[in-house]
């Protein structure tokens, strides 16, 4: 018996980082969720045909889940779809962590937005950082911080003389 599924095609304006976790729920349903890492990865008990099928399934499932855009800038890779989906994607480069750092560090909340799109926005930004591997001291003591910075103005009588 087959399973069903939706997931939403992916564009370049779509997160990369949840398309990637519902693709790869997507993949452990099919169990081909192991051919991600190539065939090089899969077990050594595995047949060649075996795992020639495994990689397959597992292309087919992610081809369908794209928009016509993004298939054409992988459509050539043949074994390693998901590290260009990465490289393309989740860029790790020191800028790119910067640039998130700073938006991070630099977020508002804003008067005039509704509440939840901001703090969508905001995990957003930390779920990106948590994808390139970026630790931050305490994400919810900075949700914490910007609130009260919204509000009170200045923070600079909360800080320690220390």
């Amino acid at each position: 018996m087959g399973s069903k599924w939706d997931i939403e095609k992916f564009t370049r304006d779509y997160d990369f980082g949840l398309w990637k976790v519902k693709m790869e729920a997507v993949l452990i349903q099919q169990k081909c969720e192991k051919a991600l890492k190539g065939e090089g990865a899969l077990p050594v008990t595995m047949s060649r045909a075996e795992k020639t099928e495994m990689v397959d399934k597992a292309m087919s499932a992610i081809v369908l889940c794209l928009r016509d855009k993004v298939l054409r800038e992988v459509a050539k890779e043949t074994t390693s779809m998901w590290l260009k989906f990465e490289y393309l994607y989740m860029t790790k480069s020191l800028a790119h962590r910067q640039f998130l750092k700073q938006q991070i560090y630099s977020f508002k909340m804003v008067e005039s937005k509704a509440i939840m799109d901001q703090l969508k926005e905001f995990n957003k930004i930390l779920d990106d950082l948590k994808n390139m591997e970026v630790h931050l001291v305490d994400a919810g003591a900075l949700m914490v911080g910007y609130c009260l910075e919204d509000v009170e103005g200045d923070m600079s009588h909360l800080e320690n003389d220390a």
